[in-house]
């Protein structure tokens, strides 16, 4: 990882850290923020609340967690993500771990591809865009 994104992953898991009162050593860039880290819904909101305000930047509601898009019966039917709903997830949040997300699209299992990584290529695309 370059020197920049580095700094960009220590920042993003002290954000996390006091979001979720979790010990900065515990959070990886692969940690789950529901699975791993414990993160529910309300965490989400204020991560993203936190990120605007360090990086003094806004992030559009569901840019970066996709909560509006699971109401939606063209991309939810029956607990499950639609292939139509996968792609507008990917077209989000490229750097999901939707490959193993898709074998099994429950919503249930979404969480699982919210990581503290995400969040960093997130920020540093938007941040490299912002800088253009």
């Amino acid at each position: 990882m370059e020197p920049e994104k580095n700094q960009l992953a220590d920042a993003v898991k002290e954000i996390v850290s006091q979001a979720l009162k979790v010990e900065t050593g515990k959070i990886r860039l692969d940690s789950s923020l529901i699975k791993d880290l414990g993160a529910e819904s309300i965490d989400f909101l204020d991560i993203v609340f936190r990120l605007e305000k360090a990086f003094k930047i806004k992030i559009p509601k569901g840019e970066l967690f996709p909560e509006k898009l699971l109401t939606d019966s063209r991309f939810v039917q029956n607990g499950r993500v639609t292939p139509a709903g996968l792609n507008e997830l990917k077209k989000g949040i490229p750097s999901g771990k939707w490959e193993e997300f898709s074998k099994n699209p429950l919503v249930a299992n979404l969480g699982d591809v919210f990581t503290v990584g995400m969040i960093v290529d997130y920020l540093s695309d938007k941040l490299a865009a912002a800088a253009k």
